[in-house]
C-alpha cells in the first residue's frame, strides 16, 4: 500500500462476525462505537411514521483501522509499495512494486480493493459494473445540530424515502478519536441518488477538466456539484434532514458498482474482501465480509499445511458466502433502479421495496 489507511470512509455497522474477527486478531472490542437503539422512518415532512427496537452497534472506519493496525508490528507494515505486477509458477510468487522493490513468497493475498491489481491479473474479464446510482456521505457534529433535530434523530437509525429521489439513512457514530461522550459524537448522513452515466461522468470531472476513472478523490469534487446537492436537499428533503445535510462536513460521493469474481483463488494467489466481491453498501457488510474472508484464510492455512489444499478450502468456504452477500445487495439496490416491466411486476417490486422492508433489511446479514 502507498499510505496509511486512516481517515477513510465514515460509519461502519457492526455484526457479530466482525466482532469475532477483531477478537480473533487480538484487537480491543471495548467501547467500539455507539449503540443505535431504534430504527425510525420519516415521512415527507420529516415526522416519525414508523419505529421499532433494533439495538445495533455502529463504529467508524478510523476506529477499526486503528485497533487492527495496532496488532501489526511496524516491521511488517510497508507503506509506499504500490503493486504493479506479479508472476507465479504455482509454487513461488514474485511481486514487483512501483518503487522498484521486489518481494517473493509462497502466497500472494490480493486485498487491494475493488480496483484490485491482483484480480485484474487473475480475472481480467471481471470489471466494476456501474449500478446506476451513487451514494453521498457526510458527517455532522452532534454539537452543531439544533436541539429539536438532535433530540428527534440523533440516537436512532433513521430512514427516509424522498419521493422519486433515492433513499436517505443516518445513524450516530463516535466523534474524532472514537470520542463517545454525548455532545462530541457525529451523525453519519447517507443519501443514495440515481445518476445516469452522463451525469456520473460530469460528477467525476474536477475543476481542471480531468475526468477520473470509477471514483473521484473527495477534495477534487467541484463546488458546483456540492452546491447542487445542497440545493436539491432544500427542495426535496424534509427540513430536518436538509438542515442536517447543510451542517455536514467531509461530503463525498461514491458511485455504486457490482463486481463478482468467479473464484477466490488461483494457483498460489488468494483474493480477499472487495478485491473478490464488491457488495453494494445496503447490507452494511463490506467490512464484515472482508474480516470473515481473512479469518477463513487464516484457518484454512495453519502452519505446515498443504498450501494448495488450504486455498481450495478457502475458496469453498468463502466464494458461495460472498456470492450470497453480493446477490442480496443487488436485490436491495433494486429500490433505486426498479426493473419491473408491467403492472404485476410493479406491484411485486412495491411489496418488496418500501419503507418497512428497507428499515427491516438494511445493514442486516439475513441472507445466509
Amino acid at each position: 500500500m502507498n499510505v496509511e489507511l486512516s481517515g477513510r470512509g465514515a460509519g461502519i455497522v457492526t455484526h457479530p462476525p466482525l466482532r469475532a474477527a477483531l477478537e480473533a486478531a487480538g484487537a480491543a472490542t471495548a467501547d467500539l462505537g455507539v449503540i443505535s437503539e431504534y430504527r425510525v422512518g420519516l415521512d415527507g415532512q420529516g415526522a416519525e411514521i414508523a419505529r421499532f427496537a433494533f439495538p445495533q452497534l455502529v463504529t467508524s472506519w478510523d476506529c477499526l483501522q486503528a485497533r487492527l493496525r495496532a496488532r501489526v508490528p511496524d516491521a511488517c507494515y510497508h507503506l509506499g509499495h504500490a503493486l504493479q505486477a506479479f508472476t507465479t509458477d504455482g509454487r513461488r510468487v514474485q511481486a514487483r512494486f512501483a518503487n522498484g522493490q521486489v518481494a517473493e513468497g509462497d502466497l500472494l493475498v490480493g486485498a487491494d480493493g475493488f480496483r484490485s491489481t491482483v484480480r485484474q491479473s487473475l480475472f481480467p474479464q471481471v470489471q466494476p459494473d456501474y449500478a446506476g446510482y451513487v451514494v453521498w456521505r457526510g458527517l455532522v457534529s452532534e454539537a452543531d445540530l439544533p436541539a429539536p433535530i438532535r433530540d428527534q434523530l440523533f440516537d436512532h437509525f433513521a430512514f427516509h424515502l424522498p419521493d422519486g429521489d433515492g433513499e436517505v439513512i443516518g445513524y450516530p457514530i463516535a466523534g474524532p478519536g472514537n470520542d463517545l461522550r454525548p455532545g462530541h459524537r457525529r451523525y453519519n448522513f447517507v443519501w443514495y441518488r440515481v445518476a445516469g452515466r452522463d451525469s456520473l461522468r460530469d460528477m467525476l470531472t474536477d475543476e481542471t477538466g480531468i475526468t477520473h476513472d470509477l471514483s473521484i478523490p473527495p477534495p477534487l469534487i467541484r463546488r458546483d456539484v456540492l452546491d447542487a446537492l445542497q440545493a436539491d436537499a432544500r427542495a426535496r428533503l424534509p427540513a430536518n434532514l436538509s438542515a442536517m445535510l447543510a451542517r455536514a462536513h467531509a461530503l463525498f460521493f461514491t458511485p455504486i458498482y457490482d463486481l463478482a469474481s468467479p473464484a477466490m483463488t488461483r494457483q498460489n494467489i488468494a483474493l480477499l474482501g472487495d478485491a473478490a466481491f464488491l457488495a453494494r453498501p445496503h447490507i452494511g457488510a463490506g467490512v464484515t465480509k472482508a474480516c470473515e474472508d481473512a479469518v477463513a484464510l487464516a484457518r484454512c492455512l495453519p502452519g505446515g499445511t498443504d498450501l494448495a489444499g488450504g486455498l481450495r478450502a478457502y475458496d469453498k468456504a468463502r466464494h458461495a458466502a460472498n456470492h450470497k452477500a453480493w446477490t442480496r445487495s443487488r436485490y436491495m439496490g433494486e429500490y433505486l433502479t426498479p426493473q419491473y416491466q408491467d403492472a404485476a411486476g410493479q406491484a411485486k417490486w412495491a411489496a418488496q421495496h418500501n419503507l418497512h422492508t428497507i428499515m427491516r433489511d438494511t445493514a442486516v446479514m439475513n441472507f445466509a
